[in-house]
């Protein structure tokens, strides 16, 4: 399994900017780790996708936060960024990192962090 270590989440006012980091680590040797990303999930609300980007950094960002919110990723390191800037009261949610990866060629799984909060008020 992967384990995943969200940090940077906080209160910021709106037009403030925040970065979340999600570092990914594993006690055994795995295959490859592949699409890494955000979700998020306001308080009775579904976890959509915010941000996500590949092993070759093809990204993908949901519309609401085209234009604002940067996601970026350090290979040697495992580690996912969001660079969120303009923030808005409505970008307040729990923030997810989600980590895909092949612990043999064969199979596919996904990890998920633990969760920070932003808030963002207005």
């Amino acid at each position: 399994q992967v384990q995943l270590v969200e940090s940077g989440g906080g209160l910021v006012q709106a037009g403030g900017s925040l970065r979340l980091s999600c570092a990914a680590s594993s006690s055994r040797s795995i295959f490859s780790i592949n699409d890494m990303g955000w979700y998020r999930q306001a308080p009775g609300k579904q976890r959509d996708l915010v941000a996500s980007i590949t092993s070759g950094g093809t990204t993908n960002y949901a519309d609401s936060v085209k234009g604002r919110f940067t996601v970026s990723r350090d290979n040697a390191k495992n580690t996912v960024y969001l660079q969120m800037n303009n923030l808005k009261p409505e970008d307040t949610a729990v923030y997810y990192c989600a980590v895909d990866f092949k612990p043999t060629i064969l199979m596919s799984l996904r990890s998920w962090g633990q969760g920070t909060q932003v808030t963002v008020s207005s």
